[in-house]
């Protein structure tokens, strides 16, 4: 029998949250590229997951950006101002299948962290309320988003930081993320890797390595994580409730 797995490691954008920042991202390419070729395909292929000027650079670069390197941190605070207005507006909201998840697994007695590039994560956590009246960000037993590691994802580094603050080995950590460059990081990591497609993207996320794909995390069968297995639940067995 494999280990149990004993902590959860989660991306936000995508994953917990229905986040504004791929909007973010096409709307401040104005002035830079034509942003019609931004695509959630694109973003989901070349800048989700990866940390702010990484994601500007990959951009630019993709889309015949003129001096992409140089003007790349011009293009990141320009989607920074923008993401910013779009969190103090509200424009954003919890999926529900990753709140029941994320409750589910701390009903379970995992340990769960918070390992987005992003720096955004708590901002938005913090305004997002569960059913006894805490906020999302409070269910977690660490944050770790948006923390400076030497290399952004796919290296380990921040899921491995995750994994050290909930005191967990990492093979007994599973990696729920939205994004291929996460997917690696996870199983570069020596982690287990959950991949949920919300966009069409199955089968990117297949070819990162994930270990399973969902389309929604109330597919993820929560019982057998005790046995270190992640598996998908049969369509006949009850949704865990928040």
């Amino acid at each position: 029998m494999r280990p149990a797995l004993l902590a959860a490691i989660f991306d936000v954008d995508g994953v917990l949250v229905d986040s504004p920042h791929e909007r973010a991202w096409r709307e401040a390419l104005t002035g830079f590229v034509d942003p019609a070729g931004f695509t959630t395909a694109f973003y989901q292929a070349n800048v989700a997951g990866k940390r702010r000027l990484e994601g500007a650079r990959a951009a630019l670069e993709r889309l015949g950006g003129v001096e992409a390197a140089a003007r790349a941190a011009e293009y990141a605070d320009r989607k920074q101002a923008l993401i910013d207005r779009f969190i103090a507006e509200g424009s954003f909201e919890v999926f529900p299948d990753a709140l029941r998840f994320s409750a589910a697994l701390k009903a379970a007695g995992l340990r769960l962290a918070l390992a987005s590039s992003s720096k955004n994560a708590a901002a938005m956590l913090s305004r997002l309320k569960l059913p006894d009246g805490r906020t999302l960000l409070q269910l977690f037993d660490a944050d770790l988003s948006g923390r400076e590691v030497l290399k952004g994802k796919p290296d380990p580094a921040l899921f491995l930081l995750a994994a050290e603050a909930v005191e967990t080995p990492p093979a007994r950590c599973v990696v729920v993320e939205d994004a291929p460059a996460g997917i690696r990081a996870a199983r570069a990591g020596g982690m287990t890797a959950l991949g949920i497609a919300r966009l069409n993207d199955e089968a990117l996320l297949r070819e990162a390595g994930a270990d399973l794909v969902v389309t929604s995390l109330d597919h993820v069968e929560i019982a057998a994580l005790a046995t270190g297995t992640l598996r998908a639940r049969t369509v006949e067995e009850p949704v865990a409730n928040a």
